[in-house]
């Protein structure tokens, strides 16, 4: 079998509906509508052979997001799983608290950028993860590694900042570090590329977009000043680290013309692409964009 990929979690941190927000679109969610569907926040799990399975982030919901995907669920003996490893892009809490999850004594590999395993070791929660059960290995962004079941990886950096737990009062919101990257995942046939959170996307990056099959993209804030207008935060996408889905230099018009299937993930509870019928669902379909769900299964 060729590259499956299921997204696990397609919503940006708290999830949708979050918690304590009654915006717009959330609103929809809480009253039941048909349009909404509930989203979990942001991981991925691939595989090739459909027995063994990396994770792309490990999310704060990722025991609910295992308990809903069979794929993942242990199996033969009394104490084992089938995820061999998990991938970081970052140390958001988004990306790394469901790390804590699997804290019961199963083995697998966990791989990051140095800077993303210092933040975590600088955390004395995640010693649950004890040294002889998870591997800790430090990847230098354009290292190619091997993943369980024949996929080659490697992490290349994207536009973006330091985690907000991090960042400090004046950050440097287009940094190009270790602290923020992509994934790119290949089977020898099948190219997929992951990248949840990007504050720009430069000519390099673009340029290597491009050669994916399949592009799952960040798609936090459909407008710049969409938590603004709303009210629900006072800062902009570009302030958050995240490149807007729309305008003249917004993700649809910097990605534009890609021959890849493309797909928004890590949408933000206020992102009116949630609601089935929108006009802005129906721009970025108009522009060969999907938008990703929990549970979505892609095959290559």
């Amino acid at each position: 079998m060729g590259l499956t990929a299921i997204v696990l979690g397609a919503a940006a941190g708290g999830g949708f509906p979050q918690w304590n927000c009654n915006c717009d679109v959330c609103r929809l969610a809480w009253a039941g509508d048909k349009r909404v569907r509930p989203r979990t926040q942001a991981s991925l799990a691939v595989s090739s052979d459909g027995r063994r399975w990396t994770l792309l982030n490990a999310s704060p919901d990722l025991r609910a997001q295992i308990q809903a995907t069979p794929q993942l669920h242990p199996r033969e003996a009394a104490r084992a799983s089938p995820i061999a490893a998990v991938v970081l892009t970052g140390a958001e809490i988004d990306q790394t608290a469901g790390l804590l999850s699997l804290r019961e004594r199963s083995p697998f590999s966990l791989y990051a950028t140095a800077a993303t395993l210092a933040a975590i070791s600088d955390n004395p929660m995640f010693g649950v993860l004890s040294a002889d059960v998870v591997t800790r290995r430090a990847i230098t962004p354009g290292e190619r590694f091997a993943l369980a079941s024949g996929i080659e990886a490697e992490l290349f950096i994207v536009p973006g900042k330091l985690p907000l737990y991090l960042e400090g009062d004046d950050p440097d919101i287009k940094s190009e570090t270790g602290a923020n990257v992509g994934v790119e995942l290949c089977d020898g046939r099948s190219r997929i590329a992951y990248v949840p959170g990007a504050a720009a996307v430069t000519p390099v990056l673009r340029e290597r977009l491009a050669r994916a099959d399949v592009l799952l993209f960040d798609g936090t804030l459909f407008a710049d000043d969409e938590m603004i207008r709303n009210e629900t935060g006072k800062k902009s996408a570009r302030r958050m680290g995240h490149l807007p889905i729309n305008g003249p230099d917004g993700s649809l018009a910097a990605l534009a013309g890609l021959s890849s299937r493309r797909i928004f993930v890590h949408i933000n509870n206020t992102n009116p692409l949630l609601v089935d019928g929108s006009p802005e669902r129906a721009r970025v379909a108009a522009a060969g964009w999907e938008v990703a769900e929990d549970g979505m299964e892609i095959l290559l």
